[in-house]
């Protein structure tokens, strides 16, 4: 005997741009929009009636027809407004998660002064904000994804368990480099959304930054206490730090000394750190 332990639906990387035109400057939002929908779609998997469906190309829709009939920021808003509009659209649905990615885009300088309606694409980090809305209560959260973080000393790895494979030799000063994902939940609703995001941004660099590292582990959990108290409304926070290596060139072949200068910058593989840092 079968039975459907959980099911969602949805639309994803739902594409938008808008353009306020101000008079004084145009202000441009880049965003991808993930909709999924959770709940009493039974019928539909092991019947195939598809009567309580609501399409995911409606779900596309309705994400450009609410964002021209209202403000897409704070990212946060919205999110909840388009989970809202999804419960109340599809009776089946108990819960409309709302997932937002913001890119980023830079205003131009042209002769020293900010260009009115021309813009450069930014860096790949992205703002994240995600409403879950359900018929009881709503829960939202915010993020980032793709900050890149380096700094060349102030990190080491020593002291660690050893077996007969490992061949890492201990290192009291090496590069630290990564990729921050960060998600955070809100047990209280921020004032200002922009706000608590820039405050639990700032928190994480400048921890990352100063953090004297015995371990991405140690550093990761440093970072996530320290969001915690720039952000009073913030619950709980979930990284993700992947480490990624540089390696000390070995330049003896060569008659050379390397004294922690030259490295090689790798991709794969790469260690992956995370944790839930909560009050």
């Amino acid at each position: 005997m079968t039975r459907l332990a959980w099911n969602g639906y949805g639309k994803a990387e739902v594409r938008l741009v808008k353009v306020d035109r101000n008079e004084a400057a145009h202000l441009l939002t880049d965003l991808s929009v993930d909709v999924q929908l959770q709940g009493n779609f039974e019928s539909v998997h092991t019947g195939g009636d598809n009567a309580c469906v609501l399409p995911t190309d409606t779900m596309k829709n309705t994400v450009y027809a609410l964002a021209r009939q209202g403000t897409v920021d704070p990212p946060e808003a919205f999110a909840e407004r388009l989970g809202a509009h999804f419960l109340d659209a599809c009776p089946a649905a108990t819960r409309a998660v709302v997932t937002l990615k913001a890119h980023q885009w830079e205003r131009l300088s042209v002769g020293g002064a900010a260009h009115r309606h021309a813009f450069a694409r930014g860096s790949e980090e992205r703002r994240i904000a995600v409403a879950s809305v359900g018929r009881d209560r709503t829960v939202v959260e915010a993020g980032l994804e793709g900050l890149g973080l380096l700094k060349t000393t102030g990190s080491g790895f020593s002291g660690y368990l050893r077996d007969r494979y490992t061949t890492l030799p201990e290192t009291e000063d090496r590069i630290f480099a990564t990729e921050v994902t960060a998600q955070w939940r809100y047990g209280e609703r921020p004032l200002d959304f922009a706000a608590a995001w820039c405050a639990v941004r700032r928190a994480l660099i400048e921890t990352f930054a100063e953090h004297q590292s015995a371990s991405v582990q140690q550093t990761l959990y440093a970072m996530g206490e320290q969001a915690l108290r720039a952000c009073a409304e913030a619950a709980e926070i979930r990284l993700v730090l992947p480490n990624r290596h540089h390696l000390l060139v070995d330049l003896r072949p060569f008659g050379l000394e390397n004294p922690n200068e030259v490295f090689v910058a790798t991709r794969e593989p790469y260690g992956r750190i995370e944790a839930v840092v909560t009050r």
